[in-house]
């Protein structure tokens, strides 16, 4: 019965990986203040490397995570695809947002 009043918390796993995404590209991602550039931009050091693969790693554990717990009965599978479903929006609009952020825009 131990094991019953904790299983509830794993999910949460799920938001833990969600905020620590980002982190290591916001801390490593750039040397020369292009904080955000996916597109294009010029490769200047080995921490810009580590800062893309860290978050990377952790954006493949964001996916992994729920799908363990799916396999594990833990979550249904209702909730997997709908994590997965997040998962695409968000990736989505991070994808988006640096793509119209890395443009030059010409207006001023």
């Amino acid at each position: 019965m131990n094991r019953v009043k904790y299983i509830y918390w794993w999910p949460m796993l799920v938001g833990i990986m969600y905020v620590l995404v980002p982190m290591p590209y916001l801390f490593f991602g750039s040397s020369n203040g292009d904080g955000y550039a996916l597109y294009g931009s010029t490769i200047q050091s080995g921490w810009v490397d580590a800062g893309k693969f860290l978050t990377g790693f952790s954006a493949v554990g964001s996916i992994a995570i729920p799908a363990i717990l799916a396999h594990a009965k833990i979550i249904t599978m209702g909730a997997l695809i709908m994590e997965l479903a997040a998962a695409m929006v968000l990736g989505a609009t991070v994808l988006t947002y640096d793509y119209f952020n890395s443009k030059d825009i010409g207006f001023f």
